[in-house]
């Protein structure tokens, strides 16, 4: 199984899919899952991206086949970040464009503004711009569980009119979360501020987002484009027409053919 060791505590799993030409070089894109989730959450991008990108997708410090982290573990959005830089490192060896969902985001942004280096572009999809997080998600997860929260937030995430199998989906999945892992992230989450980021970051940045309420990004900290805009001013933005905070995932094979055009669309030559 594809694990990499990156120091004594972590051994990071991941998975690349490539389907490109074996003669041809072909750029890497990594990507970056949110909270209770895994790689298994990008499944559905990999056949519109595959063909001429090299992909790599890994379970994040904490979750999947990773493996939890203690209650106690003190996540950081600059570790999270050295995680991602390191294997950057180790399987492709130089720049890679990411592409992040959610809280996976924070950590993204903070990569491509410390390291320019090794990011040579961003798509976001629905990034939290304030900390994300609802002091009533732990009490309900350590009351009801972490599977039956995610089927009960599954709405806000997915869309209002997300199919009964799409939610048992994601709920199975996102159920798999520990709980140590799930106090841990959320202890960390909460005091991100990741609009601090944005005016470092250089490379180019597509952002989707959807026309989300006030109800439904109660805890997705999700901002106005304006808002992003004057920190980020080469950001390009694609909305999706729905009221969610999960577009990545309500909405996959739209989110990944804009990814695409928009990768196909950079010039890297002058």
């Amino acid at each position: 199984m594809p694990y990499v060791k990156l120091d004594s505590e972590l051994n990071m799993y991941y998975e690349v899919h490539d389907f490109t030409n074996p003669w041809e070089k072909s750029e890497t894109i990594f990507f970056v899952h949110g909270f209770t989730e895994n790689l298994s959450a990008w499944y559905s991008w990999v056949p519109h991206l595959s063909r001429k990108y090299r992909l790599v997708l890994f379970d994040i410090r904490g979750f999947g086949k990773t493996g939890p982290v203690s209650e106690d573990f003190l996540l950081t959005t600059d570790l999270l970040s050295s995680d991602m830089a390191r294997l950057i490192y180790e399987i492709s060896g130089g720049p890679v464009h990411i592409i992040s969902g959610k809280s996976g985001s924070i950590s993204a942004m903070r990569l491509a503004a410390e390291k320019p280096e090794l990011v040579k572009s961003l798509v976001l999809t629905c990034p939290p711009i304030s900390a994300p997080g609802s002091a009533e998600w732990l009490p309900y997860m350590e009351e009801f569980g972490i599977r039956s929260w995610a089927e009960k937030t599954m709405p806000a995430r997915l869309g209002y009119d997300a199919s009964k199998e799409a939610i048992k989906w994601w709920s199975d999945m996102m159920g798999e979360t520990s709980m140590s892992t799930a106090k841990s992230y959320l202890r960390w989450v909460v005091t991100t501020k990741p609009w601090l980021d944005l005016e470092k970051i250089k490379c180019p940045v597509l952002i989707v987002t959807t026309e989300y309420t006030e109800k439904t990004n109660s805890a997705a900290g999700l901002t106005s484009q304006d808002e992003i805009l004057r920190d980020l001013p080469q950001a390009e933005f694609f909305i999706i027409k729905k009221d969610c905070y999960h577009a990545a995932a309500s909405d996959p094979d739209i989110c990944a053919i804009k990814a695409f055009d928009f990768l196909n669309s950079l010039d890297f030559s002058r």
